[in-house]
């Protein structure tokens, strides 16, 4: 199994408040990626956020060793082949040590940066993106002439596909059109939590996809996790999380999240709706999997709430919807299987969560 932690602002006890959030800046990532090096994760995930993830990669490389660095990028944002010489250069002083997260984002976010395509033909776009992307990476001198991109005798300089080995492509989207790009040009499909029902059909729908390109891929998910020595105490740390969600924060996260043009996003706020209920187990989707963090938060709002054997047993109901639910029919309920080894995601909360 690979573990990748999180390194991204915003951090602290209860991040969505100010009175709740740490500071975070260039010294405190320097102490995050040493006790990750240390600790034996595989990587870490450098999220869109408020540093530049390149800047902020570039500057912690040399407190690593073996940390792996998985850098989000939004196709079309930045030049393909300047991007693929980025990563390049990046392969090459790592030692190899970098992923790529290719996300298309969504039209508001997007629209900051001066890109107004609409959904549909953002994953066009990534489609022509990644193409150029392959062959550069392959050595070859591209010359292409698409509908967003062309390029005239485009070659990356370094000896990659030889010293420099292209780095491995991870995707997230939950569209029809993101799972055909994800199945035609990228290593791991990416998914934010579900449940394992959802998962399990979302992974066969990329399974088929990708076997009509003759290709196999691997699979990983996005999860905070809130771990404690029993269940007991591990809902009592997730509840006085819950406490913390005031009517204030809810409402200003879900209008950053409302008329989203992202599916993903769609579905996170689909399992909980907006609304806070009384009890917080009210928003158990899944058993121990708990959707109240995407009341405050944006994006993968998801947690296995309990102790190290119930994570493991979690984990374990995503292994069952990985493998078994894409020969079943997808309305099966299934909660636990018996082994797991595939790619699994963490984000965290790093002042309230810990692992085992």
């Amino acid at each position: 199994m690979n573990i990748f932690w999180y390194m991204c602002a915003p951090d602290g006890a209860y991040p969505w408040k100010p009175e709740g959030s740490r500071k975070v800046d260039l010294g405190y990532y320097k102490q995050l990626a040493m006790a990750y090096d240390q600790l034996g994760y595989t990587g870490a995930l450098f999220a869109t956020g408020a540093h530049d993830v390149w800047g902020l990669a570039n500057s912690l490389l040399p407190y690593t060793e073996r940390l792996k660095f998985l850098v989000a990028i939004h196709p079309g944002l930045i030049a393909p082949t300047l991007l693929a010489k980025m990563a390049a250069s990046f392969q090459e002083f790592s030692n190899g040590r970098l992923l790529v997260n290719v996300v298309s984002g969504d039209a508001k976010m997007l629209g900051a940066y001066g890109m107004n395509i609409p959904h549909d033909e953002r994953y066009d776009m990534a489609d022509e993106y990644l193409t150029i992307w392959h062959k550069l990476f392959a050595g070859e001198s591209v010359d292409y002439q698409g509908k967003y991109f062309s390029t005239t005798g485009a070659k990356l300089a370094l000896p990659v596909g030889e010293t420099i080995a292209p780095p491995p492509l991870w995707f997230g989207g939950s569209s029809d059109k993101a799972l055909d790009v994800s199945a035609k040009h990228t290593d791991t499909y990416l998914s934010w939590g579900e449940t394992p029902e959802q998962i399990g059909a979302k992974i066969a729908k990329v399974k088929e996809r990708a076997k009509q390109f003759g290709r196999t891929m691997q699979y990983g998910i996005r999860l905070y996790v809130i771990v404690r020595d029993t269940d007991a105490k591990a809902w009592e740390a997730a509840n006085d999380l819950y406490a913390q969600m005031d009517a204030a924060s809810i409402a200003a996260n879900q209008r950053f999240v409302s008329n989203t043009d992202s599916v993903g996003q769609q579905r996170m706020s689909a399992l909980h709706g907006g609304v806070k209920p009384e009890n917080l187990r009210d928003l158990e989707i899944a058993p121990n999997l708990w959707a109240g963090i995407g009341l405050v938060r944006p994006g993968p709002g998801t947690a296995i709430v309990g102790s190290p054997d119930t994570v493991i047993r979690t984990l374990e109901a995503y292994r069952f919807g990985e493998t078994v639910l894409p020969r079943l029919d997808v309305s099966t309920e299934v909660t636990q299987a018996k082994h797991y080894t595939w790619s699994t995601l963490f984000d965290r909360d790093l002042s309230k969560l810990k692992t085992a």
